[in-house]
């Protein structure tokens, strides 16, 4: 039997070493969404057993650092639905701050994207020294943490009364400059000549906009949405310092704030949380790949 070659006998243990590498990677990232899953089905006593030195370190009246091991288990030893049954049937509070997050985070990532796709269509039709400054500015605004325009933020809001309200989000929200600095590097690749084959039969500006840009970036707004999406709805800071009434809070501030006793129903909550997110990562994903991989209209 004629031995393999040398050559490619290190590609193929490098090949190797890349999956296990990537496995390894891949069970470490999704141990905790399926600790979370697993758990939220325990019963309480199961819980307390499993966690009780965690709880009785947090509920401790000084702080202490947890002396006993934690005895982190995949598998429930009895299937209970108690804290689904909490959050959904007897907990209302819940439900609200849920759907709290569902008002903010919708009108933000619809007229963001929508927003957007106008304004990224003017950036990339249109040349000169006043367009590469205002996109110039969107890329600073864009690199900037949120923490850096936190104030602003909050000034702006106080001097237009809407300061406590959820408009002293979403309007924010709505106008960040991350889409139309992607969607702008997107519509940028799309060939002269689609423009030019339009003109040439008799369409408009806005024929051009609706016929020929926005079906060749399809698959990057919705690769954009989604990650809007996501950004938004782990939001923390925004809530905590523009929102006065605790009622309007989301529900990514509300589990910060579940006793430290109630383990197995913050377990439930963030898998409710976690389900829009999971639906629209899975719906989508073919166009989050997309949207990175085609440029409109060119592959590469």
């Amino acid at each position: 039997m004629k031995p393999l070659p040398k050559r490619k006998f290190h590609t193929d243990l490098l090949t190797v070493l890349l999956f296990l590498l990537s496995l390894t990677a891949a069970i470490l990232f999704i141990m905790p969404t399926v600790l979370t899953i697993s758990n939220s089905f325990m019963t309480e006593k199961e819980i307390t057993a499993n966690y009780g030195a965690m709880i009785d370190s947090a509920t401790a009246d000084k702080k202490s650092y947890i002396s006993e091991e934690l005895n982190l288990k995949f598998i429930p030893d009895k299937v209970s639905f108690s804290q689904y049954a909490s959050v959904l049937f007897k907990s209302p509070d819940y439900l609200l701050k849920f759907w709290n997050s569902v008002i903010l985070v919708v009108p933000i990532t619809v007229f963001q994207i929508l927003l957007a796709a106008f304004t990224a269509y003017g950036f990339s039709r249109y040349r000169g020294k006043i367009r590469e400054i205002i996109f110039f500015s969107y890329i600073i605004l864009m690199l900037m943490p949120y923490q850096v325009t936190l104030v602003p933020n909050y000034l702006v809001s106080d001097w237009l009364g809407i300061l406590g309200t959820r408009w002293s989000i979403i309007l924010p929200g709505i106008f960040s400059p991350f889409s139309v600095y992607l969607l702008t590097k997107v519509m940028r690749r799309i060939p002269k000549a689609y423009y030019e084959a339009a003109r040439l039969d008799g369409a408009n500006e806005f024929q051009i906009f609706w016929h020929i840009c926005l079906p060749l970036t399809r698959s990057a707004m919705l690769s954009i949405g989604l990650l809007v999406f996501i950004d938004y709805w782990n939001m923390v800071e925004q809530p905590l310092i523009l929102l006065k009434d605790q009622d309007k809070y989301p529900l990514s501030v509300f589990l910060s704030q579940i006793n430290s006793g109630d383990v197995g129903l913050a377990f439930a909550v963030a898998v409710v949380y976690m389900i829009p997110a999971l639906l629209l990562f899975l719906y989508g994903e073919e166009y989050l790949v997309e949207g990175i991989t085609y440029s409109g209209g060119v592959k590469g």
